[in-house]
């Protein structure tokens, strides 16, 4: 154990466990396997000799610590969009209508026409943005939906948009039950991602060919895979059974720097992206007592949507 310590640390292990004992907290390691946990690692000296090693695995202490900071920001968030948006659509809705009783006092070939016309159709502009940034504005209609069907239909959209040297692998679970969901929710917040995966996957193709790769030997893949978890908590309820659908690409990953804010309003690592598809499919997927998650490395990025079974669901 003490060799499949990272270096800096079986140093001062051997250094601390002479003076009475050593103690790491949120120690990164790997597995047999190779899967990084993390854990808490005491070491002390034995009775007769040797070291005594307590390992205690702290990722699921972790990701409630995570999810709980997650969900508090996202909430922190909506509720500064919607007092900007509220004192952002009053004076525009008075913008646009003064330009248009400005434009009925020219005449129709008048050439000022088409500056009160940037002005009626940027306001509109802002006005969409604005609504598309606090999320949905309707009710859920919920009905019992088979995942896979909506699974299925995003892999069709994804496949019209698809380069021939990108690969789209379907693994679904196929005991899956019913969800309670809504339907056209569901499937966008799916879709946000999927095009998401996409767009990182072509943006890496593009890299290559620009260093000199022959195009015909790029080769991506993503997969859309559906799974269940049991006893898998989101924020401070413990579920017995969720479904977890993830979308995995094997483009270049997510910036670290961007990881903590990435489902925020306009945070972006792409210079044409608007930064709103994440913070869309978090809300959409927070309206089903959900939530989103992301791992992300160099050659394998992986968008996780836990959405809670009722007891009922996952009984049928």
């Amino acid at each position: 154990a003490l060799l499949g310590l990272p270096d800096d640390t079986r140093a001062a292990c051997l250094e601390q466990v002479g003076r009475g004992g050593f103690t790491e907290r949120h120690l990164a390691v790997r597995n047999a396997q190779g899967q990084e946990l993390h854990v808490d690692l005491s070491v002390v000296p034995a009775e007769g000799g040797g070291l005594l090693f307590e390992l205690s695995g702290v990722d699921r202490h972790l990701r409630i610590a995570r999810e709980g900071e997650l969900l508090a920001q996202q909430s922190a968030t909506h509720n500064l969009l919607r007092g900007l948006a509220h004192e952002v659509k009053n004076p525009l809705g008075g913008l646009r209508g003064a330009a248009q009783l400005l434009e009925a006092e020219f005449a129709p070939s008048s050439p000022m026409r088409e500056y009160t016309q940037v002005i009626i159709a940027e306001a509109d502009r802002l006005r969409v943005l604005i609504d598309r940034l606090l999320g949905p504005g309707q009710t859920p209609r919920w009905e019992r939906l088979n995942v896979h069907r909506v699974l299925e239909r995003v892999a069709a959209l994804l496949r019209a948009q698809a380069p021939p040297t990108l690969r789209l692998v379907c693994d679904y679970d196929p005991s899956i039950p019913p969800l309670q969901a809504d339907h056209d929710w569901l499937l966008q917040a799916i879709l946000n991602l999927g095009v998401n995966a996409l767009e990182a996957c072509e943006g890496a193709a593009q890299s290559a060919v620009q260093s000199a790769v022959q195009s015909t030997d790029i080769q991506h893949r993503i997969t859309l895979r559906s799974r269940v978890a049991h006893h898998f908590t989101i924020g401070q309820h413990q579920h017995r059974t969720v479904v977890v659908l993830q979308v995995i690409d094997d483009g270049p990953g997510v910036a670290p720097e961007l990881r903590d804010q990435l489902f925020y309003p306009l945070v972006t690592g792409r210079e044409q992206g608007t930064g709103l598809g994440l913070s869309i499919a978090q809300s959409l997927v927070r309206h089903h007592g959900g939530l989103i998650e992301v791992t992300s490395q160099p050659g394998h990025t992986v968008f996780s949507i836990f959405l809670p079974l009722t007891e009922v669901q996952a009984t049928e």
